[in-house]
């Protein structure tokens, strides 16, 4: 068992003991079991760490985050606005048969582009003739 646990027991028993005898007696608190009260900046850690996550147990040193903020953050940002107006300041305009050109060079270059490859019809043809055939059947059956 850690100190830490021993301590919270004592604590707990000596609350519960106190409060059937009557008062702590002078100079003692009840409740603390004795132990001088600490200052400095371990208590103020500890309530502010209590105070982020609620009191709910998690990792140490992990902070709860909200999934409102987390969305927002990660929201697609729409930049139309900011765009459309810098294209508007712009004052260079290019060549027409240069956008032409690059225009054509990237066209129907992308799988998304191609149209679905049709599949090819086969010819019904055969390797026999009918003469083959029939002479197939007349070995075969032994009809005329």
């Amino acid at each position: 068992m850690s100190a830490a646990l021993l301590r919270k027991g004592l604590e707990l028993l000596e609350g519960t003991a106190a409060a059937g005898r009557g008062a702590a007696p002078p100079g003692r608190r009840a409740g603390l079991g004795g132990r001088p009260k600490r200052s400095g900046k371990a208590p103020r850690r500890r309530e502010m760490v209590r105070g982020l996550d609620g009191g709910n147990a998690t990792v140490k040193g992990r902070v709860t985050k909200s999934a409102i903020d987390e969305y927002q953050k990660n929201k697609a940002a729409n930049h139309l606005k900011k765009n459309l107006q810098y294209m508007m300041n712009t004052r260079f305009v290019a060549n027409k048969t240069i956008t032409q050109q690059v225009l054509t060079h990237n066209q129907g270059r992308k799988s998304k582009d191609r149209p679905p490859e049709k599949p090819k019809k086969k010819s019904e043809s055969t390797v026999f003739t009918e003469e083959d055939f029939q002479k197939f059947e007349k070995e075969y059956f032994g009809k005329a």
